[in-house]
């Protein structure tokens, strides 16, 4: 019962059946109330949704199984520092993690979401270490920035343990080959050389095969038992009646029959068939006692019985005496004499015959025993297997040997593919992780070279596609990055990683009415995954309804509270509504979830810039700036944070290095010339300007900027135009005034201006 239930249980699982699965598996810890049970009932009650449930039935046990799924159930309900402790008893420092790589995987999730970054570093490592296969635990790496070279983690040397760990299954082959060539061997026996390998294949899928025609003979199949095999050949021989001794040949007391018919005439039996039905393996000894009763009636002693089939041999077969003899063990009394038994009616000449075809073969006498007259007697009388001997053993050699080898090469070619198998497997592993790890290290241009070597079925993959739309959206190519953003979503619709970064993407690019589709199908999709609702929330956000999309980001969090991306979101729209407070409060939770987030830091930095925090800004936009060191825009607000701080030098340094990193970013030239304007280098701001209108030929600021600097030559025409043209451009409503101000004033001294114009 227990079996059968467990049985039931598992399949439950494998078919999705979670509930069936719970409901039966209760009812088997009711009945047999053993750890093991529990276990499997908290497996039920974790693929069901139900943690809780399991931490419940779990908690005390000590089982490294229970240790393991009972840290899942807690890890699942957030209590981290309990999942930490069952794990990691502290008063048990000596004690192996559970479950090997996967537990020290789950371990290394722990301690990154309580910032201890180098503790689950190091459990990220070795569980890639026990499991180079974890792709999981390389990609955590990755997101720590501390991953090393995919070419030095999936290695040739990895490749060639994975193959010695695959090798038990090919040695425990090579083991049942062994095995086998035991059986063929002829040192075995002598009276196995005539097996083919056809019916060694035939006989060990069947434990009996019957012989048509003779329904009470059975001959079980071949076992090995402590790697030595058997050669006695098992028979149950009842007494047959006289129809059957009288007019019928008696079966040959061996397993090749297809030598055997193809030997003798046309009486003799039918080729075998297979029962449809494996009989189990049959004792050595059969009923040894009714054996034992098999009389002199056997073989009848009468006259009128027909001749003897060793009559009918010694004149239709001739007799080899350069054949082997094939001995086989009997079931009668004296079983271990290994002989077999003729009529008592055989005449003199014959048994003579038999026993100098006996010495000349083998150089010594065969044994006769001859029982009184009217009792059960045995004697040689093997001149039948003769033939079949001769034209079968060597045959029958060449046929074993060349299985041998067959098997051998076919064992070898399993060999061959798991080793081309584990190394193309490797191979690939190899080009995704180091692609992936530079996109973590925010070296996109030279992830995006990695990811074009893969091979045109990998790239053409979701996840892959989805990894080139990151690296362009963080070189800030918007176009490439929604090029390829929808090519993953019409490739897998209905994956939902990385969709978040598209909605931002169609944010970016003002795309309304695609971004609005996107989060209807996001939705459609799964309404409780966080990317739908970050999708629905950017949608809210580019028509400015910030407290429609605050709530929507808020409704992310809520589904995942580790989604660092959906924090940061909200944290963008309270910047936006200039509540500074729940705005730095979000982007602390963000950085909770994930250090490295830098869209975090730049949020914090953007907080204290507006507040003219301006050191608090600079440590902020530096931090973000050592984590992705290429962005053009974290080196704009870093030189604008430098710049508030009086340190111009710094400040026009950074931002050379932003326009030399994005020569398309305009906002970089745009705050160079408002650096060198400040420095009172006017001509130079003006050649950055003309630079800049090039890039952006219809941004009101930069002709307002224009016209100031025109002013302070003198030009006084020319900052009349720029103030028009930065006019007619339709500046947010902020700098309408400012300029219309600046407009009105431009033919007074500088003197008579106030500080706020421009």
């Amino acid at each position: 019962m227990e079996t059968l239930m467990v049985d039931r249980v598992h399949s439950s699982l494998r078919l999705f059946m979670n509930r069936n699965a719970v409901f039966l598996c209760e009812r088997l810890c009711a009945q047999f109330p053993a750890e093991t049970n529990v276990q499997l009932l908290a497996t039920c009650y974790l693929h069901n949704n139900q943690p809780y449930a399991a931490y419940h039935i779990l908690k005390g046990k000590k089982l490294p199984e229970s240790r393991y799924l009972f840290a899942i159930s807690c890890f699942r309900m957030n209590l981290l520092r309990e999942a930490e402790e069952t794990l990691c008893p502290v008063n048990e420092p000596n004690i192996e993690v559970p479950s090997g790589a996967t537990g020290h995987y789950l371990l290394g999730l722990i301690y990154r979401y309580t910032d201890r970054v180098t503790a689950a570093a190091e459990q990220f490592t070795q569980a890639l270490t026990l499991d180079p296969l974890l792709w999981a635990a390389y990609e955590e790496l990755c997101i720590l920035g501390v991953a090393e070279d995919a070419n030095e983690c999936f290695t040739e040397a990895t490749a060639l343990r994975l193959q010695q760990e695959q090798a038990s299954t090919s040695n425990l082959e090579k083991s049942n080959f062994v095995n086998e060539n035991r059986v063929l061997s002829p040192n075995v026996s002598a009276s196995l050389v005539d097996i083919s390998p056809k019916h060694i294949k035939q006989l060990s899928a069947n434990n009996t095969a019957e012989v048509p025609g003779y329904p009470h003979l059975r001959a079980t199949a071949l076992h090995v038992q402590n790697s030595v095999p058997s050669n006695v050949l098992q028979f149950d021989t009842p007494s047959p009646t006289v129809t059957q001794t009288s007019g019928t040949a008696p079966p040959p007391l061996f397993r090749n029959l297809h030598a055997y018919q193809n030997t003798t005439s046309g009486d003799a039996p039918a080729k075998p068939k297979v029962n449809a039905v494996n009989q189990p393996p049959r004792r050595k000894y059969l009923d040894e006692a009714r054996l034992k009763k098999v009389t002199g009636r056997l073989f009848n002693t009468s006259n009128d019985s027909v001749p003897r089939r060793s009559a009918r041999l010694s004149r239709d077969t001739p007799i080899n005496s350069n054949s082997n003899i094939s001995q086989f063990g009997g079931n009668g009394p004296d079983h271990s004499s290994g002989k077999l038994r003729v009529n008592s009616s055989t005449s003199s000449k014959l048994c003579s015959t038999a026993i100098r075809s006996v010495q000349v073969r083998k150089g010594k006498p065969r044994a006769t025993e001859i029982f009184d007259e009217g009792s059960r007697y045995e004697a040689v009388d093997e001149m039948w297997t003769d033939n079949i001997v001769a034209t079968s053993s060597s045959l029958s050699i060449a046929e074993g040997r060349c299985f041998e080898q067959d098997k051998a090469e076919r064992i070898l070619s399993q060999d061959s593919k798991m080793a081309t198998g584990i190394r193309e497997l490797m191979g690939l592993l190899r080009t995704l992780g180091e692609g992936y790890r530079l996109s973590c290290l925010f070296k996109c241009q030279e992830a995006l070279e990695i990811y074009r070597k893969l091979p045109e079925p990998q790239f053409n993959t979701g996840w892959v596609l989805c990894q080139v739309g990151k690296a362009y959206f963080e070189l800030v190519d918007y176009l490439e990055a929604d090029h390829f953003f929808e090519l993953a979503h019409r490739l897998s619709p209905c994956t939902l990683e990385g969709m978040d970064i598209y909605s931002t993407v169609l944010y970016h690019l003002n795309e309304e009415m695609r971004l609005s589709y996107l989060a209807q199908e996001l939705i459609f999709v799964d309404r409780l995954s966080p990317q739908a609702w970050c999708a629905v929330g950017n949608c809210f956000a580019l028509r400015k309804d910030h407290e429609t999309a605050l709530k929507n980001f808020q409704r992310a969090v809520q589904l995942d509270s580790r989604v660092a991306y959906a924090h940061t979101l909200c944290g963008h729209e309270y910047s936006a509504l200039e509540d500074y407070k729940n705005s730095v409060k979000f982007y602390r939770c963000a950085l909770q979830v994930d250090e490295r987030h830098y869209n975090a830091w730049y949020g914090l930095g953007v907080v204290y810039l507006r507040q003219e925090k301006f050191e608090f800004a600079e440590h902020h936009f530096r931090r973000a700036f050592q984590i992705n060191p290429r962005s053009s825009v974290l080196m704009c607000y870093l030189g604008m944070a430098l710049h508030a701080l009086k340190r111009d030098e710094d400040a026009l340094e950074m931002m050379e290095k932003a326009i030399f990193s994005d020569k398309k970013n305009p906002l970089p030239k745009y705050q160079k010339a408002l650096i060198l304007v400040g420095l009172q280098k006017y001509q130079e701001a003006l050649d950055e300007l003309e630079r800049l209108k090039e890039i952006a030929p219809h941004e009101s600021s930069m002709y307002a900027l224009m016209g100031k600097i025109y002013k302070q030559l003198n030009i006084l025409d020319k900052a009349v135009f720029c103030f028009g043209v930065a006019l007619d451009l339709k500046p947010p409503a902020a700098d309408l005034a400012i300029i219309k101000s600046a407009m009105e004033k431009v033919h007074l001294p500088d003197e008579l201006m106030d500080d706020d114009d421009l």
